[in-house]
C-alpha cells in the first residue's frame, strides 16, 4: 500500500508518539529500522503517519524502545484499531483539513475544555450565530461556502448530543455574550441556546466577567481535548488560518495552567447561568 498523501491528525499523532518513545530511549531511525525488521525509510514514514501500523508491530516497537508506561502503550495500540470512516469524511473536499482534524480531534477525546473570549464556543453556537461569524471571514467567503461551513459545524455539535454524554467544560468570557454578531435579536436567540445546552448532561458552563479582571492568554481561544492518558492531550488553538494542534509536554503544561487559572476566576456554573440569562434580559 502507497504512503498516505494526506495523513489526518489523528494518524500524524500516533506517528509522532511513536518518534517521542524512540527519541526518549536514545534510538536512531536507522537502528530502529534494523531492530525492527525494515528500512529507515519505513520508520520515518510510521512516524510522519504516511503509513499505518498494527497492533503487534506497535507493542514490538514498544519493546525495542523498551517504554515501561503500559496505560500509553495500550492507549496507542487502541489508535491502530480504529478503522472506518466517520461522518466528516464526506467534507473531505469541500472543508480544510484543519477543520477535519478538529472534528476528529473532538470525536476521540475522553473530555474537552473549550475556552473563547469573543465568541461563543462553536459547539454551542446556533445556525445564525455560526453564519455571522463565518461571513465576517477573510477573505470573504461565496454564500456556498458558508452555508458548508455551517452545516459542518451544526454537525460537529453530535458530539455532545451523544450518549454516554462526554464531559464538555465551557470557558465563556462576558465579551462574548455581549457581542451581538448576529445583531440583537440573533444575539438574543443564540443567549437562549446557551441557557438550554448549559441544561445537557455531561455540560458545564462558566462565565468569565468583566469583572474578573485581567488574566493569562486572555487574547486565546483553543479547546483542550483530554487524552485516555494525559500524555495524548491535544490542544487546539484557534487562528485567523485554521486550527493548529500542539501535543508537545512543555505545550500541554502551559495550556493547563491557562485553564486552570480561567476556571479559578470564572463563576461558578449556578452563578454562570444566572449571569447569562441576566445579560439576555438587558439585550
Amino acid at each position: 500500500m502507497p504512503p498516505r498523501s494526506a495523513p489526518t491528525g489523528r494518524q500524524r499523532r500516533l506517528g509522532t508518539e511513536l518518534r517521542k518513545m524512540r527519541e526518549h530511549c536514545g534510538i536512531t531511525v536507522a537502528d530502529a529500522g534494523a531492530q525492527f525488521g525494515a528500512d529507515r525509510t519505513r520508520i520515518s514514514n510510521i512516524e510522519a503517519g504516511r503509513i499505518g501500523i498494527s497492533a503487534e508491530r506497535l507493542r514490538a516497537l514498544a519493546r525495542i524502545y523498551a517504554c515501561p508506561d503500559s496505560a500509553y502503550i495500550e492507549a496507542l495500540v487502541r489508535m491502530t484499531e480504529e478503522r472506518g470512516k466517520r461522518w466528516w469524511e464526506e467534507y473531505r473536499e469541500s472543508i480544510s483539513p484543519t477543520a477535519l482534524d478538529l472534528a476528529e480531534l473532538e470525536h476521540h477525546a475522553i473530555a474537552l475544555t473549550a475556552f473563547q473570549v469573543v465568541y461563543i464556543p462553536g459547539l454551542l453556537q446556533t445556525e445564525e450565530y455560526a453564519r455571522a461569524v463565518f461571513g465576517q471571514t477573510v477573505p470573504e467567503l461565496s454564500a456556498i461556502d458558508v452555508q458548508r461551513r455551517v452545516t459542518y459545524r451544526m454537525q460537529r455539535k453530535r458530539v455532545i448530543e451523544q450518549s454516554p454524554a462526554k464531559q464538555c467544560t465551557f470557558v465563556v468570557h462576558e465579551a462574548a455574550l455581549r457581542m451581538t454578531f448576529p445583531g440583537r435579536d440573533g444575539q438574543r436567540r443564540q443567549l437562549e441556546r446557551l441557557i438550554e445546552m448549559a441544561g445537557h448532561d455531561g455540560v458545564t458552563l462558566r462565565v468569565i466577567p468583566f469583572a474578573a479582571g485581567a488574566f493569562p492568554s486572555a487574547n486565546s481561544s483553543l479547546t483542550y481535548a483530554s487524552g485516555p492518558v494525559p500524555r495524548l492531550d491535544t490542544i487546539s488553538l484557534d487562528t485567523a488560518h485554521g486550527s493548529v494542534l500542539l501535543d508537545t509536554e512543555a505545550h500541554l503544561e502551559k495550556y493547563r495552567s491557562i485553564l486552570r487559572r480561567a476556571l479559578d476566576i470564572s463563576l461558578p456554573p449556578p452563578e454562570s447561568l444566572r449571569f447569562v440569562r441576566d445579560t439576555l434580559e438587558q439585550l
